[in-house]
């Protein structure tokens, strides 16, 4: 297991906070009352605020919900609840560039480990007259009530804190067992009673209410969850977390950005052992033979790992790249500033109209959060086909089709033969989609893809590339291969990038939207029309196509019956859905799902069409 180290020095604290009137708490008198009103029902918090060394580290200030606005503190000292279980402290590192991310768990540091082995022993006695679990809240729930039938709450129990290798209050606060076990009789004689009470079958464990739990939460962290790692997965401002071999976790905070828990791998034999047990709970056990994992958690959480010291010279690795529960909305992506009203209607008009897409851009962009977001401008009868190598996609349709690519080795290690994406797409064409959504185009699918546009399929998906010339030459190179006179079947590209801002903050923009007109043999040249250009210096979007949109009077212009004289009142309709979507976003609809229903609705009512 890994190490905890706190970036401070800290002594050991009693586990009896809970015991006292927190009247009497100088600390807790600090606090405001959102504080206070937290740490009444999280006593744990509090005893983590009693080992901060304040005079040295400063006392953090609490908040409830975080704000984009905190991205300006330079030394940030706070914590935030995630849950009613989980704070979060984040607190700067005098050493490094990097602040700290240190989970507040109710364990506390604190080595609860050989009541913990009790009170599991206990259990494997009850689990066998429970059904078999099917899902992880059916055995969340059996575990926590196998828990409270072999444990006995006494608040005022004189063993609390009870340290049962050194005799000490607390535990060491590292939360290692750095004990020898050899305690004298007088020491044994009081940790007896305290797991033994009644007699026969009435033996139970005693505990304090604090200690409960922490028992109960780590009991379901560590066999529900994925153990350690289960603060930042359950963190919804976490956006990754990696583990590059020995040495400390890292993760992406969407406020703080890059930041480093106090999780400290310091043996290669404790990061493999790790990595295999993560694997296998996973369902996709790793090993030599085969040393690298890609999978998707059950939070829809993508993550990969390589194990073996003979391919990562660091040690095993993993990352996790965490995807919301709820998918950002176009109006929320509009708050962000990734792009504007105007584009958001261009991009509706397109996709209704049935316009071929791609989103581009690098890694970590931002692309599939956008794909994401503009499917609810897709028809909402269409029948949509999604393929993913990993999935992420989130559609909001109810007719949806998702299919997922499958290596030679299936679940659990059965053996399986592979299907791959280039058979996914085939299979898809049969199916008679309106939409068919690929994850991410890397290789010989890519020509299903625009065989697909060429028999009247629309199709979207994203595409590593940093400029629209770089995404022509890799569609028409190796190994994807697509014939020069296919590639104007793609109507609309869409570049995405991550940039910083003048204060060197990331953000995600749309750096311009770029439509294909054509392909000249002669010439072996591609014709298209820049019709958004982000510009950096004042961080606004120019409508550089106004007047000029090859897609919107050529072809949008035509299917909707405008006659040629009058195409231009095309752009009156795109700047009439533009106050549409701004008088939706005013009226404090936002949410994924809550904005497909409108649209939706209004489409239903004649509306827009």
């Amino acid at each position: 297991m890994p190490n905890i180290e706190l970036p401070f020095e800290h002594n050991p604290v009693k586990l009896d906070v809970e015991h006292e009137d927190l009247k009497k708490c100088g600390l807790y008198q600090l606090l405001p009352a959102e504080a206070k009103k937290f740490v009444e029902e999280n006593r744990h918090v509090l005893v983590y605020l009693h080992m901060i060394p304040l005079d040295k580290c400063g006392t953090p200030k609490f908040y409830p919900a975080l704000s984009k606005k905190l991205r300006n503190l330079k030394h940030p000292n706070l914590i935030y609840p995630v849950n009613n279980e989980i704070a979060i402290h984040i607190c700067p590192d005098k050493e490094d560039v990097r602040n700290f991310y240190i989970p507040i768990e109710p364990a506390v540091f604190t080595n609860l480990d050989r009541l913990m082995e009790e009170v599991e022993r206990r259990i494997a006695w009850l689990v066998d007259k429970y059904e078999e679990p099917k899902t992880l809240e059916e055995r969340r729930y059996i575990l926590e009530k196998c828990i409270d039938e072999v444990c006995e709450v006494k608040p005022n129990y004189d063993g609390n804190g009870f340290d049962f290798d050194t005799g000490n209050g607390g535990g060491n606060g590292n939360g290692n067992n750095n004990g020898n076990g050899n305690g004298s009789s007088k020491l044994l004689m009081k940790f007896l009673p305290r797991l033994w009470k009644g007699n026969g079958h009435t033996k139970k464990v005693v505990v304090t209410p604090l200690e409960l739990k922490a028992i109960k939460y780590l009991m379901v962290r560590d066999k529900v969850g994925l153990g350690i790692l289960e603060p930042f997965i359950r963190d919804p401002n976490i956006e990754d977390i990696s583990c590059s071999g020995l040495g400390y976790i890292f993760v992406e905070h969407k406020i703080f950005e890059s930041l480093k828990a106090p999780v400290k791998f310091e043996s290669k034999k404790d990061l493999d052992d790790f990595i295999i047990k993560l694997s296998e709970k996973i369902g996709k056990p790793i090993s030599y033979r085969n040393p690298i994992m890609d999978a998707t958690l059950p939070d829809g959480s993508r993550i990969n790992i390589v194990y073996g010291e003979d391919i990562s010279k660091k040690g095993s690795n993993f990352t996790i790249r965490k995807f919301s529960e709820t998918p950002l909305s176009v109006l929320q992506l509009i708050e962000f500033g990734t792009f504007n009203y105007l584009m958001a209607a261009y991009f509706w008009i397109c996709l209704h109209e049935g316009m071929n897409c791609f989103i581009a851009g690098e890694t970590a962009s931002g692309k599939t959060t956008t794909m994401n977001a503009i499917t609810t401008f897709i028809p909402p009868n269409a029948k949509i086909v999604s393929i993913e190598d990993t999935p992420e996609l989130q559609v909001p349709h109810t007719n949806w089709t998702r299919e997922v690519t499958r290596s030679a080795q299936g679940k659990g290690g059965e053996e399986s033969s592979s299907v791959e994406m280039f058979d996914l797409l085939k299979a898809a064409l049969r199916q008679r989609p309106n939409e068919i959504i690929v994850g991410e185009i890397r290789g010989i699918e890519g020509n299903i893809v625009f065989q697909a546009m060429q028999t009247g399929h629309p199709a979207m998906s994203t595409f590593h590339a940093a400029s629209v010339e770089k995404l022509i030459q890799r569609l028409t190179g190796d190994p994807i291969n697509v014939p020069k006179t296919y590639v104007d079947n793609l109507n609309l590209v869409i570049i995405q990038n991550a940039v910083r801002d003048k204060s060197g903050k990331l953000k995600r923009r749309v750096t311009s939207v770029t439509e294909l007109v054509g392909y000249d043999p002669s010439t072996q040249s591609f014709s298209y029309i820049e019709v958004f250009k982000w510009d950096p210096a004042t961080d606004t979007f120019e409508f550089t196509g106004n007047m000029n949109s090859y897609l919107l009077e050529q072809k949008i212009a035509v299917k909707k019956g405008i006659p040629q004289n009058k195409v231009r009142k095309i752009y009156n309709e795109l700047e009439r859905r533009a106050r549409i979507l701004k008088k939706i976003h005013e009226s404090g609809i936002t949410g994924f799902y809550e904005l497909f229903a409108l649209l939706s609705k209004m489409e239903g009512e004649g509306v827009i069409s």
